[in-house]
């Protein structure tokens, strides 16, 4: 069974930092990316695939990144200029085929 670890959320100011973190139970290059999400509706925020390409949604462009560790298959979420609207519980995803695993997620609160 895979499991999906997020840690690093919390509360902060608007305008500052936090890295999530996500740590798989299993070698991240199994799936064919990794990424993290958020909101119930599991929105997409980033993910990296298994060749390494980024993708990045558009309401946190330039102001997010997303990474990875192999050594210890743990994906990270950067997350700079942090606003309000960021608020959200944040879901780490990894996909294989059609199934996609989830973590339980880490809640994020931006105050104004």
């Amino acid at each position: 069974q895979v499991q999906l670890v997020e840690s690093g959320g919390g509360l902060v100011q608007a305008g500052g930092s936090l890295r999530l973190s996500c740590a798989v139970s299993e070698n991240i290059f199994n799936f064919n990316s990794v990424g993290w999400y958020r909101q119930a509706q599991r929105e997409l925020v980033a993910r990296i695939n298994v060749g390494g390409v980024t993708t990045i949604a558009e309401p946190v462009k330039g102001r997010f990144s997303i990474s990875r560790d192999s050594a210890t298959n743990t994906v990270y979420l950067q997350m700079n200029s942090l606003k309000p609207e960021d608020t959200a519980q944040y879901f780490c995803g990894a996909v294989i085929l059609a199934r996609t695993f989830w973590g339980q997620g880490t809640q994020v609160t931006v105050s104004s």
